[in-house]
C-alpha cells in the first residue's frame, strides 16, 4: 500500500512538473511585447513577422503556382473513403484556378488521366466532364470564393490595407502543442479573421472565420489548420491543411510537388478550353 501511495505521488509530481514546463515554455517562447505598444501595434507586428517567415515580397508577390497532391473528404468528422489526387494550377492576378483531377486508366494502359476539370474564374466554377462542361453548384462556388476571400493571400495583400482597418493582438494560445499568438483583423465591412501564428517560427498554423447562415439563422465557422511548412523557391508553403466546418473536419489536403512563378498558357483558365493541356 505504502508504494503505490509512493508511486502515486511520484506520478503526481511528473503531471505538475509536466504542466509547469509546459507554462515555462509558453513565457519563455512568447515575444517581448514593446514598452508603450498597444493591441493593435502588437498586432501589426505580428503579421509583419509572419510575412517575413512567408517569405516577404517573393510570397506576396507570387505570379502562378503548380501543385500536384491529393485530397481526402469527410463528413461531419468522418471519412468519406474518398481519397482523389490531383494537379493544381493557380494564377494570382487576375485569379484564376484549374484543378485536373486524376483517375487510373485501367489494367491495359497503364497511369493516371485528367477526365475531370474543374475551373475557377471570374467568381464562376465550371466543371468539364466527358459529358460536357457545365457550371457547378452555387453553394460550392460562393464556399469557394468565401474562402478565398478569407485567404491568408487576399489579407495580407488587401484586407491589411484596407481604410479603417483594424488589426488586434488577441492574446496566446496552443496550436497542436506549439504556442502561438492570436491576431484578429476587422475589416471596414463588419466582417473579420482570426490567424493564430506560431512564436518560434511565425508562421500562421490556422486561418478561420465565421459567416452567417441565412437558412438557420445563425453562424458558420470555417477554419483552416496548416502544417508541415517548408520553403520553395524562397516561398513557404504548407504541405498539408486540414479543413473545419464549424469543428467538424471536411476534408484533408496533402502536397507532393510545389512551384511557383512557371509561365502558365492564359489557355488553361479560358473555360472555352477548360480541357487544353498546358
Amino acid at each position: 500500500m505504502k508504494a503505490a501511495m509512493v508511486g502515486l505521488a511520484l506520478l503526481a509530481g511528473v503531471f505538475a512538473t509536466g504542466r509547469a514546463q509546459t507554462a515555462q515554455e509558453m513565457q519563455n517562447a512568447a515575444p517581448a511585447v514593446r514598452a508603450g505598444e498597444t493591441q493593435e501595434q502588437h498586432g501589426r507586428r505580428l503579421l509583419d513577422e509572419m510575412l517575413k517567415a512567408l517569405g516577404g515580397d517573393a510570397w506576396l508577390n507570387k505570379q502562378t503556382s503548380t501543385i500536384e497532391g491529393q485530397t481526402a473528404s469527410f463528413f461531419r468528422g468522418t471519412p468519406t473513403g474518398s481519397v482523389v489526387r490531383y494537379v493544381q494550377y493557380k494564377r494570382f492576378a487576375p485569379e484564376a484556378t484549374r484543378v485536373e483531377y486524376l483517375t487510373v486508366r485501367g489494367m491495359i494502359m497503364p497511369g493516371m488521366k485528367k477526365d475531370v476539370v474543374h475551373l475557377w474564374t471570374d467568381q464562376q466554377g465550371y466543371e468539364k466532364t466527358f459529358k460536357g462542361t457545365t457550371t457547378l453548384p452555387e453553394k460550392q462556388v460562393t464556399d469557394y470564393y468565401r474562402r478565398q476571400a478569407h485567404s491568408l493571400e487576399e489579407v495580407m495583400r488587401t484586407w491589411v490595407k484596407q481604410p479603417g482597418v483594424v488589426i488586434l493582438f488577441d492574446g496566446q494560445g496552443m496550436r497542436d502543442r506549439r504556442a502561438v499568438d492570436k491576431v484578429s483583423i476587422l475589416g471596414a465591412n463588419n466582417d473579420s479573421v482570426e490567424i493564430e501564428i506560431e512564436q518560434d517560427t511565425h508562421w500562421p498554423l490556422q486561418r478561420s472565420f465565421q459567416w452567417r447562415n441565412d437558412q438557420f439563422k445563425d453562424y458558420d465557422i470555417d477554419e483552416e489548420v496548416y502544417g508541415d511548412w517548408r520553403l520553395y523557391q524562397g516561398i513557404a508553403t504548407p504541405m498539408n491543411m486540414t479543413s473545419y466546418r464549424n469543428g467538424d473536419m471536411a476534408a484533408q489536403t496533402f502536397y507532393t510537388k510545389v512551384k511557383f512563378n512557371d509561365p502558365l498558357s492564359p489557355d488553361l483558365f479560358d473555360k472555352d478550353k477548360v480541357l487544353t493541356k498546358k
